[in-house]
Parts: structure tokens; C-alpha cells; sequence
């Protein structure tokens, strides 16, 4: 009988930026096990399986992977969408950096936008608001 483990925080947990690179194999492939996540990773990173399984047992622990036991193996998939976790990272990053202050964020980058960037940035915004005209959630 196969056995499950999950644990979900709300705001997602604080990743390095290592974990980040395994989290991003789980988005792009699925689920895997551990052997898997070293054949993605290893040729990236020049990581030693144990070092995998160190840093699998690490993202369970703060709860960004969860995981399935079947028989001996173990089946890791992400707790949380890739979105959900860059909306969390970037949220924190606002909050430390700028005292959550999105503006701040904005002004620190406008001197370095191009033209063309500031025109996608521009569409993004009125992309944005006719959402939240429709009473939509955003995207």
C-alpha cells in the first residue's frame, strides 16, 4: 500500500537557489523519483545522487515537494505550481527589498527597460486592468 506525505504552507516556502533548479525539473517534467531527478539535474549541476536526495529531503521538509511511497521508491511532485511559488518568491523579494512597496520595484527598473520592454510592460498593465474591470481574477 502506498503511503503519502504533503505538507502545504500558504505563501509557498523560501527556496535557495539550487532548490529552485530541481523545483524547475518537476515543472517541466512531472513527477519523478529520485534517480530521475539526478539524471535531469546532474549533467547542470555535477551533483552526487546523495547530494540529490539530500536536496529532495530538504524540499520536503519546507514543504515544496510532496511525495508518494511505492514500495521501495519514493514518487516526488511539486506541492505547489510554478506560478504559485513565483508569486510567493517575488512577493518576499518585494517585501524585503522594497518594504512592499511595488512602485519602489518599478522606479528601481524603469531607467533600464528598453523601449520595446516598456511597451510589453505597457500592454501587460492594460492586459491587467481590463481583467480586474471583469471582476476576473489575474492571470
Amino acid at each position: 500500500m502506498a503511503t503519502k506525505k504533503e505538507t502545504r504552507k500558504k505563501d509557498g516556502p523560501r527556496l535557495s537557489e539550487f532548490e529552485w533548479d530541481v523545483m524547475k525539473a518537476f515543472w517541466e517534467v512531472g513527477p519523478m523519483a529520485a534517480r530521475d531527478v539526478y539524471a535531469h539535474t546532474a549533467a547542470q549541476r555535477g551533483w552526487a545522487y546523495e547530494t540529490v536526495r539530500t536536496m529532495l529531503s530538504r524540499l520536503v521538509k519546507k514543504g515544496a515537494l510532496a511525495y508518494e511511497q511505492i514500495g521501495n521508491s519514493f514518487l516526488y511532485r511539486p506541492a505547489y505550481t510554478r506560478e504559485e511559488m513565483t508569486r510567493a518568491a517575488a512577493g518576499s523579494f518585494v517585501e524585503r527589498v522594497f518594504d512592499g512597496r511595488l512602485p519602489m520595484l518599478f522606479a528601481h527598473f524603469v531607467g533600464q527597460v528598453s523601449e520595446k520592454e516598456l511597451e510589453v510592460l505597457q500592454a501587460e498593465l492594460a492586459r491587467l486592468k481590463k481583467t480586474r474591470e471583469k471582476g476576473e481574477p489575474p492571470k
